[in-house]
């Protein structure tokens, strides 16, 4: 009787913890593989899995800080409205044949994402660290009104230290400093850090955060992601770096750091400018720092450098993603140019756990022809993660794409390019957490001369690859089989 008395309160409590599971999952519209996943996380790990919903499972879409968007978007609406009848009429970038993928691609991410397609832009690649911040230091010495900085990771090690003095001096001799970061990709970095910054007049803030907070409990699966600098209005930086010694290839663990930043001076910094506006005065909510005044960041663009093309400089849109909205503009972004490739796609990404469509659309090029290329690393930073990654791998490889892992040090480019000019450089991973979770931004380039610089230093960075082959995953032991095949089981919270 007593068993039996047991039996039915283990029972009664199971099927409760289910019902419960059912009503948290779907009181959210969520895509069916991060339904699955949820549903399987909260019903067998009971406890566990609430605790971990509550921290990293909750959504953000319906939140009411992210109204802020709709100034912007009726802001841009003229502009907008403008280029999209450039574009029907094929007025804007090239009118040949074989650029027809340019005009719709600018066209989807404009629909998607309200990115203006801007012109009039010079563009330096960096793929090393210390020239990449040798340069923003000496950008950041030479600033006359403001300073803009936007990063997942500002730590406060000796490179966060080289530029906090740096932007203490700007803050110093009257120059407006705004810093934004991320608390969790920024581990061990309080507000006390900016301290000094501030009692110079410097601005410093953790996204969506109080200035003071260690954790915000319902984001804390919401990274901001993004790495921007904005310089005096129109000089930016736009790409994969953080701030942190591990960038400058100074990590025992990862070694030398392969990684991917543009230095744009011209129209797109503006809408560079924006984006880190709509993020500071999203934060602004929640402390009592200045709002900035998003409207009057567009009184200084040239509607010339909208809507009369340059073609001898890098035509360009920046690209945002992130949990406030359900476009996944970079993910569709990504998708136009894989879709409309006639020759190649070449792709690096730490992180390779991309969503149902976005991994089809891969093979549907390879197995037309299309050379597709991905480099990923040849370690892991997150066990369960790099484990999802092989198992794609194992798929693409399977289905006739070519798959590199990197072998000098750790890849964390997050680059795309494809034919003669079309290109994409910035925050975003190939994976779910890139397109569905993290705040993201990209630069989305038409140029021939960019395009060619990131194949050649894709192709020189193949010299340090290995090619994965079925070879190479047969002779993996059965036990990291079964991580991939586990860890490819949560893909979607990854």
């Amino acid at each position: 009787m007593t068993w039996d008395i047991i039996r039915y309160i283990i029972e009664g409590i199971w099927l409760f913890n289910l019902a419960l599971a059912i009503w948290t999952v779907f009181r959210q519209r969520r895509d069916i593989t991060s339904t699955w996943a949820w549903l399987m996380i909260l019903i067998f790990l009971p406890l566990v899995g609430f605790i971990a919903y509550i921290f990293v499972g909750r959504k953000l879409s319906s939140d009411k800080i992210f109204s802020i968007q709709d100034e912007q978007r009726r802001i841009l609406e003229q502009y907008k409205q403008q280029q999209q009848r450039l574009l029907d009429a094929q007025d804007l970038l090239p009118k040949e044949e074989r650029n027809r993928r340019d005009q719709m691609l600018a066209k989807l991410l404009l629909n998607t994402d309200n990115a203006l397609l801007s012109f009039g832009n010079q563009v330096d690649l960096f793929t090393d660290g210390h020239a990449k911040f040798d340069q923003l230091i000496k950008d950041i010495d030479a600033a006359k009104d403001h300073v803009h900085i936007e990063y997942y990771t500002f730590a406060s090690d000796k490179l966060g230290h080289r530029v906090l003095a740096a932007l203490e001096r700007a803050a110093e001799r009257g120059v407006e400093v705004r810093v934004l970061y991320d608390l969790s990709g920024s581990r061990g970095t309080t507000y006390r850090f900016f301290r000094h910054l501030e009692e110079l007049g410097g601005q410093a803030q953790a996204f969506i955060s109080s200035s003071k907070a260690r954790f915000t409990t319902p984001r804390l699966n919401y990274h901001l992601h993004r790495k921007l600098v904005i310089i005096d209005g129109n000089l930016g930086y736009i790409g994969g770096f953080n701030i942190g010694d591990q960038y400058l290839g100074e990590s025992e663990k990862f070694g030398y750091w392969r990684d991917t930043h543009l230095r744009v001076v011209g129209t797109a910094v503006l809408m560079m400018q924006a984006r880190f506006a709509m993020d500071w005065n999203t934060t602004c909510r929640r402390t009592k720092k200045e709002r900035m005044d998003l409207a009057g960041n567009y009184v200084n663009v040239r509607t010339t450098h909208l809507t009369q093309p340059d073609y001898s400089m890098v035509p360009m849109q920046i690209v945002s993603s992130g949990p406030d909205n359900e476009n996944q503009a970079i993910r569709r972004g990504y998708q136009g140019i894989i879709t409309s490739a006639r020759k190649y796609v070449y792709l690096q990404t730490p992180y390779l756990i991309p969503e149902d469509s976005a991994l089809e659309a891969l093979v549907v090029a390879a197995k037309e022809g299309i050379d597709v290329r991905i480099m990923i690393p040849s370690m892991p930073d997150h066990p369960f993660v790099y484990r999802a990654t092989e198992y794609f791998a194992h798929y693409l490889v399977s289905n006739g794409v070519k798959v590199y892992k990197y072998d000098k040090g750790f890849l964390h480019a997050k680059t795309m390019v494809s034919g003669n000019n079309l290109a994409s450089v910035g925050s975003a991973n190939f994976d779910y957490r890139s397109f569905r979770l993290n705040f993201e931004v990209n630069a989305f380039t038409y140029n021939e001369q960019l395009a060619s610089k990131l194949k050649a230093t894709f192709e020189n960075d193949m010299k340090d690859c290995t090619l994965l082959t079925e070879e190479y995953f047969d002779q993996q032991s059965p036990w990291r089989k079964f991580k991939q095949d586990f860890c490819r089981l949560l893909a979607p919270i990854l």
